[in-house]
């Protein structure tokens, strides 16, 4: 064995990645604390060192405070002593601002379930860079009182690309460990680790793991050398079983040499890492933990966050009014989650209920949560919460059982098919441990708090939930693009509809790829909202819809089911007018078209389904008057969500309305509302503009998406850039038509029915509009869109090269800003 004590290029490129990355995160994440509470940013001492560095770690602190359940006087009371004079200063309010808003900045650093792993490495890496006495045992106590927490102590964490050292080797491919066996073995492992068809899957793993690196070179380099370890191993398995007794003892010796690679170089390496590197790396492979990571990023993203003041002592005053009303609805216990902690709040209602709650201590064991999928329990046993206890407080019980004081808990009654209840518990999962909140009704009439407990779960419990709720989620959302779809039918549609009011988020203010866009309403912000199984309607016209291709019931060629469906055969494009716009969208579509003609195309389509239509509407107005009609549209996968909101934006300009009905099977069904004409319309650009906005946001993805950032990220935030670009458009188109048609008139008299365009329009838009509040009352209003990514102006960008003719979206008027 050859003894190497010295760094080589390898070694030299690692250390520079690590500190590289570093810096990179430090950075990201000293901007969100800088936005969220500038105050508390401009408090932090200078003593402490770069200061972005010291910010990094006061964010990471406050949020694995509340990763631990702890409450805000917890985080005060160190910021306190870390900050001279500090409690001169509101940092309760800092406190609770920063903690709100951990969930809605996007960065997965500060969720519940790694904040502490970024803690003890941000912690570290200020550690390396603060001056040194010369005694260790005085510089760490000093830190850990400065800090109010155990700092890492030096260790292989310092160098862990020297980690190899211990058994004299230095840290290489394996290309360069392998250079040093015999000539047959190191040529046919070269040949092997060379094959034109090993380092394309080399190149396909380490495309799909970097993803989810969070742009770390070094622990891409690390995924890199073992995919090249797995792709010799397969390479060599696959040989082994057609191969002759002496060929498999010879490609035994390569799999024993690959063998001392990974113990003797890479696993001290991954080793030495710190415990949140090592969960980037692990969480990186494919496998149930990174898909449960891809899960609970979109329900975080569907969640609504609490307000600012859930995090004090008392009550916020959203939790407040729940817990009123479910007091009233004689309701004790609910699921909730406060930023990203799973959450369940209890209302105490007896003697006994009080007095458990209070002496209890949180400690894991079977009774503590226990889980019921509507068929079986995971385990047995008395548990505080169950209603069937409790219900008729001690009425029924001897005198013994009312004396006695159960161990608290929760049952969680999580149905396979309820998406929010599944992430909730998956969130348990991945956390290790769930909030309890235990409310007491007050003299007042109010709901106050008892006490606040985190209640932790045993591992091999966690284990099979994670499995469980994988399992069943996987069934109802394979791609977890589409869960907060499902998540908003059963949860809102359930007890009526919700209008949706999409909106293109425009920065929320933390800097750097995959920061979270929150921004105010969209100018062209269009939709309604999701009207669940039973809402009215929603077994009306063309309740077996039809897919974004070709019409259903309800359409042109059926006998009309929907208002105003008599005639509306009458009222639709000619078949002559059809066939031509269909052959020059199909023109526009071909791959083969310049973007030059591919534009011109679309400019003709659409100034023939413009012009048509106003011709339509001002006919109507002094003929036969038309009715408005309506028609199911059913949305499909891929990016349902994208696809279903450049149908509903498109169909706005169009002067429809549309609402979002979702049902418990995950269809995502657009319920179109508009003239017969303007459907029509919809439809085919809708059908045309979606299979450009597919094939563009791949495009764009291999072309212009950052190395290291999420592709499915990047895609969805091109896709709502392109959407925006491509619809202004059409409403650009549409009022051109209308201030043309107008002139026409001006220049020879006046319209037959002695009204403008313009007029004419608005009353239609206005009839539209009252057979959609006819059919769904009670629409309200939906959480704003947001999203992850950097592709948002290369969308606008290529949605202009889509053009469908007229002026550009808002001329006149700056973009607004979005950080990246």
């Amino acid at each position: 064995m050859t003894d190497d004590r010295r760094d080589g290029p390898a070694a030299d490129a690692f250390r520079r990645a690590r500190s590289q990355w570093l810096e990179g995160r430090i950075r990201e994440l000293s901007a969100v604390l800088e936005t969220t509470a500038p105050g508390l940013y401009r408090l932090l001492p200078a003593d402490l060192g770069d200061p972005r560095t010291a910010a990094a770690v006061t964010l990471a602190r406050i949020a694995a405070d509340e990763a631990r359940a702890q409450p805000v006087a917890e985080s005060v009371g160190w910021l306190e002593r870390l900050i001279p004079g500090g409690y001169r200063h509101d940092l309760a309010a800092d406190v609770r601002e920063v903690r709100s808003l951990i969930a809605d900045s996007g960065e997965a650093a500060l969720w519940a379930w790694n904040v502490e792993g970024w803690e003890e490495l941000l912690l570290w890496w200020w550690r390396r860079h603060q001056p040194r006495t010369g005694d260790p045992e005085r510089d760490f106590a000093e830190w850990r009182a400065r800090w109010s927490a155990e700092v890492p102590w030096n260790g292989d964490i310092d160098r862990p690309e020297r980690a190899p050292r211990r058994h004299g080797r230095a840290l290489v491919t394996p290309a360069e460990f392998l250079a040093r066996e015999p000539e047959p073995l190191r040529l046919l492992a070269r040949a092997v680790m060379s094959a034109p068809s090993a380092v394309a899957a080399v190149e396909d793993a380490v495309l799909l793991r970097e993803e989810h690196l969070q742009g770390a070179g070094h622990l891409r380099w690390l995924a890199e050398q073992q995919a090249v370890v797995e792709q010799a191993e397969a390479w060599r398995r696959a040989q082994q079983k057609t191969g002759s007794e002496a060929t498999r003892a010879f490609l035994a010796e390569l799999s024993e040499a690959v063998k001392r690679y990974m113990s003797l170089v890479l696993q001290p390496v991954t080793d030495a890492l710190s415990a949140c590197e090592r969960a980037l790396l692990h969480d990186s492979r494919p496998g149930p933990r990174r898909t449960a990571a891809d899960y609970l990023e979109t329900f975080l993203d569907w969640y609504e966050q609490p307000d600012v003041d859930a995090w004090d002592d008392d009550l916020g005053h959203d939790l407040a009014r729940e817990a009123r009303q479910r007091h009233e609805r004689h309701e004790t216990t609910w699921q909730g989650m406060l930023g990203t902690i799973p959450v369940w709040y209890h209302i105490v209602r007896s003697p006994q209920e009080r007095a458990a709650a209070l002496a209890y201590s949180g400690r894991p064991s079977a009774s503590v949560v226990r889980v019921r999928t509507g068929d079986t329990e995971a385990s047995t046993g008395f548990d505080l919460w169950d209603a069937e206890m409790w219900d008729e407080e001690t009425g029924g019980q001897d005198e013994e059982a009312a004396d006695w004081y159960p161990e608290p808990g929760v049952v969680v009654r999580c149905a396979p098919y309820d998406a929010s209840g599944l992430c909730a518990l998956l969130a348990v999962a991945q956390l290790g441990h769930a909030r309890l909140e235990f409310l007491v009704p007050r003299a007042d009439g109010g709901i106050g708090r008892l006490r606040t407990v985190r209640a932790r779960v045993r591992r091999d419990d966690a284990d099979a939930w994670r499995r469980w709720v994988l399992t069943s989620l996987a069934r109802l959302a394979p791609d977890p693009e589409d869960l907060a779809d499902l998540i908003a039918g059963p949860g809102e549609g359930g007890a009526g509809e919700g209008r949706e009011r999409e909106q293109d988020a425009t920065g929320w203010g933390a800097a750097g790829p995959g920061a979270t866009g929150r921004g105010g309403d969209d100018p062209g912000a269009t939709g309604r909202g999701a009207a669940g199984p039973g809402a009215p309607g929603s077994g009306g016209s063309g309740s077996d819809g039809p897919g974004p291709d070709g019409p259903g019931p309800g359409g042109p060629d059926s006998d009309g089911s929907g208002p105003g469906a008599a005639g509306a055969s009458r009222r639709a494009m000619s078949p002559e007018l059809l066939t031509k716009v269909k052959a020059l969208l199909r023109k526009a579509e071909d791959p083969g078209a310049t973007q030059e003609e591919s534009r011109a195309f679309l400019d003709k389509a659409m100034e023939l389904m413009a012009k048509y239509g106003i011709e339509r509407a001002m006919l109507d107005e002094v003929g036969e008057s038309a009715r408005p009609t309506d028609r199911m549209i059913d949305v499909h996968p891929p990016y349902a969500k994208e696809v279903r909101r450049l149908l509903s934006r498109i169909a706005q300009e169009m002067r429809c309305q549309s609402v979002l009905v979702d049902t418990r099977d995950n269809r995502r069904r657009l319920h179109l509302f508009g003239y017969e004409s303007d459907i029509q319309a919809s439809e085919l650009l809708f059908a045309s503009l979606r299979l450009q906005m597919l094939a563009g946001a791949d495009d764009a993805g291999r072309r212009h998406r950052p190395a290291g950032e999420d592709a499915r990220a990047y895609k969805r935030s091109w896709m709502l850039g392109f959407i925006r670009e491509v619809t202004a458009r059409i409403g650009a188109a549409q009022r051109a038509a209308s201030e043309a048609a107008d002139q026409g008139a001006a220049d020879g008299g006046t319209h037959p029915s002695g009204r403008s365009v313009e007029l004419v329009l608005a009353h239609r838009s206005a009839e539209v509009e009252a057979q959609l509040h006819q059919r769904y009352p009670k629409l309200g209003q939906a959480r704003p869109t947001k999203f992850k990514g950097s592709g948002y102006w290369q969308g606008i960008a290529d949605g202009r090269l889509a053009d469908i003719g007229g002026p550009t979206f808002a001329e006149g008027e700056a973009d607004p800003e979005l950080t990246h």
